[in-house]
């Protein structure tokens, strides 16, 4: 442990998270926009699916840590939503169980503290014939598959109050969406995660939790040794801002 203790931010997913600081990826957006303000915590485990998750729950957020995380950003659903194989080896968990463990892994990480906030993402789209030309097969991957464990994992969060992103929808806003967001067909590119980077920020923006945690709200770690002066765009108000503000405030406004 290094000092002083920052506010942490964990990403536990499968390989959506893992990959997150590849390709300019959606975590290594927000361990750059959080620098001294919070600890990005990558607990990403390619491959995984809402199973594997439970199975290291306690290890991963165990309850009786002296700090526990302020927020948490969990992805699975993708692996889950896989068609079943005859062997019985594929990552595939069908739908209703999906649902149990993902409301499993909202209970405990509620347990851990009063200020622990949670956001689910859910299976964002895929480009099926991208997966294909790729990996020369569609292992089994589906957009339509992932759009049903995207909806019932909104449905879930509804029923918990927990925030949630629906990655599903939010893709396939782009015109371009199918060229743009993936590197695989599967994986982000780092389009895609500039819409999970503003998706994120959006909701931190409009929650109302104490201590507020969009990334313009915390208190920068030390004073800046040289500030600036930002002049917003109608000139009317000048405020005293961090060099990294600076940087920041027309990209992730």
């Amino acid at each position: 442990m290094v000092g002083p203790i920052r506010p942490q931010f964990v990403l536990f997913g499968s390989s959506i998270v893992q990959f997150s600081y590849s390709h300019q990826g959606w975590g290594a957006i927000l361990a750059d926009l959080y620098a001294r303000k919070a600890d990005i915590l990558l607990r990403g485990y390619a491959g995984w699916n809402s199973k594997c998750a439970l199975q290291v729950l306690d290890k991963v957020f165990p309850k009786d840590a002296t700090v526990q995380p302020s927020l948490v950003i969990v992805y699975f659903g993708g692996n889950d939503s896989l068609e079943p194989h005859p062997s019985g080896l594929s990552a595939h968990v069908p739908l209703p169980e999906y649902v149990e463990n993902m409301r499993k892994i909202a209970i405990h990480l509620k347990s851990l503290s009063e200020k622990t906030r949670i956001i689910f993402l859910t299976a964002p789209a895929v480009n099926e014939a991208k997966i294909t030309e790729v990996f020369g097969n569609s292992r089994g991957r589906s957009n339509e598959s992932c759009r049903k464990y995207s909806e019932a994992c909104i449905q879930l969060c509804q029923e918990l109050g927990v925030k949630v992103i629906d990655l599903w929808s939010a893709l396939q806003q782009r015109d371009d969406w199918l060229t743009a967001c993936f590197t695989d067909g599967i994986h982000l590119s780092s389009e895609g995660s500039e819409i999970v980077v503003k998706e994120i920020l959006k909701v931190l923006k409009e929650a109302e939790w104490e201590p507020d945690l969009h990334w313009r709200s915390l208190p920068i770690e030390f004073p800046e040794i040289s500030p600036y002066i930002f002049v917003d765009p109608k000139g009317e108000t000048v405020v005293k801002v961090s060099q990294m503000d600076l940087e920041w405030q027309t990209r992730w406004h």
